[in-house]
């Protein structure tokens, strides 16, 4: 190896001793070279460099797993732990574990409260969209109040002309219409097409056409 390639080993054992006992467990230098990549940018080379230094040291433990490496930390740096302590740190981890969930509950539903709340009008919002209301019904009562004084309302004459001038012209759309759908029909019982088809191809447009209907009333 270069000289290059052991001082790169030996900058990058120590932080690759520290995360090897921190997590206590067995990893490849593939795994430990995905897992800290990102974090410190280092390279795959010098990740194998430092770890077989570490073992050659004696500051790790290395295995042969098949053909792949394995190392993990050295176990003599930890005390002993028996079933008390064992049983002890199992019912704390249950602990934390429900601490963890009833957090994470909770979370969610501040999370939830938070969206509502964003989405909702701040107090200066309120207060601008309270002044325009109250301008808008001032403008309507002042509107109403005109029309409540207008001196130039229909007459109970004048509204009695119109709607007998109304009735005439609906009995005499009425008619027409009958008319105009007898006249059809006549025509239809020797028609070889459908009623649509003869309506296209002489142009005719019927209310429903114009989206109007004759009056109920």
């Amino acid at each position: 190896a270069s000289d290059s390639e052991e001082e790169l080993a030996a900058f990058w054992a120590p932080i690759i001793l520290a995360y090897l006992n921190e997590k206590n467990r067995p990893y490849s230098a593939q795994d430990v070279f995905c897992n800290l990549q990102k974090q410190h940018g280092l390279g795959k080379t010098a990740v194998v460099k430092a770890m077989e230094l570490l073992a050659h040291e004696g500051k790790i433990k290395e295995k042969m797993y098949g053909k792949q490496k394995i190392y993990f930390a050295d176990q003599s740096q930890f005390g002993d732990v028996n079933d008390a302590d064992l049983k002890a740190m199992d019912k704390q981890i249950s602990e934390l574990s429900a601490e963890v969930q009833t957090l994470t509950q909770s979370c969610r539903q501040l999370d939830t409260e938070l969206k509502e709340l964003n989405s909702s009008l701040t107090t200066e919002e309120m207060m601008t969209e309270i002044q325009e209301l109250n301008a808008e019904c001032s403008g309507y009562r002042e509107r109403l109040e005109k029309i409540k004084s207008a001196t130039n309302h229909v007459s109970p004459e004048e509204k009695e002309k119109v709607c007998k001038e109304r009735d005439v012209y609906v009995k005499e759309w009425k008619k027409r219409k009958r008319l105009a759908s007898d006249m059809m029909n006549s025509i239809l019982e020797g028609y070889p097409k459908s009623k649509k088809e003869f309506l296209e191809e002489v142009g005719v447009e019927t209310d429903e056409d114009c989206k109007v209907a004759l009056p109920t009333t």
